[in-house]
């Protein structure tokens, strides 16, 4: 794994970018890759396609090669995991799609769209470029120095949300972020979903959600009602709501599966189907259709 910060003039769009081997698995497997709150723009060089499922009797799934673009979600969503996949990817944060795609983070949301659809054959082409360039840090250079060319000198960001993501980091209520916006309701909403792709409640949900994932990694010893109020949450039964709605598995099953990765969950087939048979997850998008490519895990869409 090759991970980097972009160059300085790339951070008020780009998280970070990173190059990702992963290794042989024996089996195919499905997991849940957990929202994180960002997008990702994924190039995968060699292995199989990216595979995704709208839920576990899924036995088909939707295949979509790369360049990929995994917009925000707010849940998680079940991939195929087999064989050894080589990817580099990019982290894309709040006014990035604007800036790169023209659209609006909420036409983006909730599902994978093949990023020709979004950039056409230069798409493709820097799929290409990647691929030639075997050395992991001279790919990251190509992808940043080809983002820097299609990103403005100047952050797009509107000011009314730069203050509400810093607010949001506080724990602020919505109806405060709107106050001090100036705009109405709707109109607030309308501007954070514009940049984010979600709206501020989902987001500050999802800033608890990794919140209290940070905690329990970092102290699994710590009861979940310690955990819970740690990361805001009203109690454990809300911690325990929330985290089941992201995750698709409760906070104790995390815990004893102790994933590697903290938002990459191998999971029994059993687990996903009894989850969606609740429906808690509210809906999932996926590609509809196969985009081949001619070639060809940090955070795969």
């Amino acid at each position: 794994m090759h991970l980097r910060a972009p160059r300085p003039a790339l951070r008020p769009f780009i998280g970070q970018l990173w190059v990702s081997h992963s290794h042989d698995i024996p089996a195919c497997r499905r997991e849940h890759v957990l929202p994180t709150g960002q997008m990702h723009m994924v190039f995968r060089l060699g292995g199989p396609a990216l595979r995704v499922f709208a839920d576990a009797d899924d036995a088909q799934g939707s295949t979509i090669a790369t360049p990929v673009l995994g917009g925000v979600r707010t849940g998680f969503y079940v991939k195929e995991v087999a064989g050894h996949v080589v990817s580099v990817g990019v982290q894309l944060l709040p006014g990035a799609a604007q800036a790169l795609f023209g659209v609006s983070a909420a036409e983006l949301a909730e599902r994978h769209t093949p990023l020709p659809e979004l950039w056409g054959v230069s798409a493709e082409s820097l799929l290409q470029q990647l691929a030639q360039e075997g050395d992991p840090r001279r790919q990251m250079v190509l992808l940043e120095s080809f983002l820097a060319a299609r990103l403005p000198a100047t952050p797009v960001l509107h000011p009314r949300v730069v203050h509400a993501l810093a607010a949001c980091a506080q724990g602020a209520r919505v109806d405060d972020m709107v106050t001090q916006s100036g705009y109405s309701h709707r109109g607030f909403i309308a501007l954070f979903r514009h940049a984010t792709g979600m709206s501020p409640k989902r987001y500050l949900r999802l800033l608890r959600f990794q919140s209290v994932l940070a905690a329990m990694r970092e102290n699994p010893a710590a009861s979940l009602s310690a955990s819970a109020l740690g990361a805001g949450y009203s109690d454990q039964a809300h911690m325990t709501r929330e985290f089941t709605e992201c995750a698709g598995i409760t906070p104790s099953r995390y815990r004893q599966l102790a994933p590697v990765a903290a938002h990459h969950v191998a999971v029994a087939g059993a687990e996903t189907s009894n989850f969606f048979k609740t429906g808690r997850l509210g809906h999932v998008t996926v590609a509809t259709h196969v985009f081949i490519s001619t070639t060809g895990r940090h955070h795969d869409p």
